[in-house]
């Protein structure tokens, strides 16, 4: 492989993971760590990629805030989930939905979608809905949190349930044989509200998030019309669901 076409897949492979081990761009690319090492030295000369301790990042890795990071994590389990939802979804229908990396997924895959009303605590899902196809959106107020975009607290909460909506869908922090679980009060609070505020209510959770300890109840499986993954979760975690009378959903 010429050392210029590997430059180019080192730069596509970090483009997706935003930053690598050296080892790991050497077995991807199938030579060794002394040639991917003289591969790299060019690329950080000019600024192209960063070098830090055994690994390699683009320059805009590093300073990424943890939300744009968390959209690299299971993105391909993302999208599907994100699609599988917008199939559901008829123009000019409501949707209500709570800051998180999978409904940032599915906000994109509702631009083909016209006359939607959305209200979100989140400014990048408001930011990709608004005036297009002429979508009405509502933004719950408060302060801007820096590292998602996304409003919490009394405010934002008394806002959302001026609305009753076709769609009320969350993210999910964890989920085990107890239900829906997050890690912030505040944030565990927000997407208790939203669901309470649809006729369909919906959790998107990639599989990574099967029985991950959270520390926040968010709500039991009962209180969920419908839970939309990529991959089946654990047979307990199956077997509760289908006790709840809540369907599970498994976008391949």
């Amino acid at each position: 492989m010429l050392a210029s076409k590997r430059h180019g897949d080192i730069l596509k492979l970090l483009e997706m993971d935003g930053s690598m081990a050296v080892s790991d761009l050497a077995e991807r690319l199938g030579v060794s760590l002394e040639t991917i090492r003289r591969d790299i030295k060019p690329l950080a000369e000019s600024g192209a990629v960063l070098r830090m301790h055994g690994a390699v990042a683009l320059p805009s890795a590093r300073g990424e805030a943890p939300f744009e990071k968390r959209m690299r994590e299971m993105s391909a389990a993302k999208k599907k989930i994100a699609e599988r939802v917008a199939r559901t979804v008829t123009d000019g229908e409501s949707l209500m939905l709570d800051t998180g990396t999978t409904t940032s997924f599915l906000a994109r895959e509702l631009l083909g979608h016209r006359r939607l009303t959305v209200i979100t605590n989140s400014s990048d899902i408001a930011r990709v809905l608004a005036s297009v196809n002429g979508n009405r959106v509502y933004m719950a107020g408060g302060e801007i949190r820096p590292d998602s975009g996304a409003v919490f607290g009394l405010s934002a909460i008394e806002f959302i349930t001026r609305f009753f909506v076709d769609h009320a869908i969350i993210s999910a922090g964890a989920v085990d044989v107890s239900g829906i679980l997050d890690y912030a009060l505040d944030e565990a609070e927000f997407a208790r509200t939203v669901l309470s505020r649809g006729r369909r209510k919906i959790v998107v959770t990639d599989s990574s998030k099967f029985s991950r300890a959270g520390l926040i109840h968010v709500c039991d499986f009962g209180d969920v019309s419908e839970i939309v993954t990529e991959a089946a979760p654990p047979e307990e975690i199956a077997t509760a669901v289908r006790h709840a009378d809540a369907e599970l959903t498994i976008a391949d």
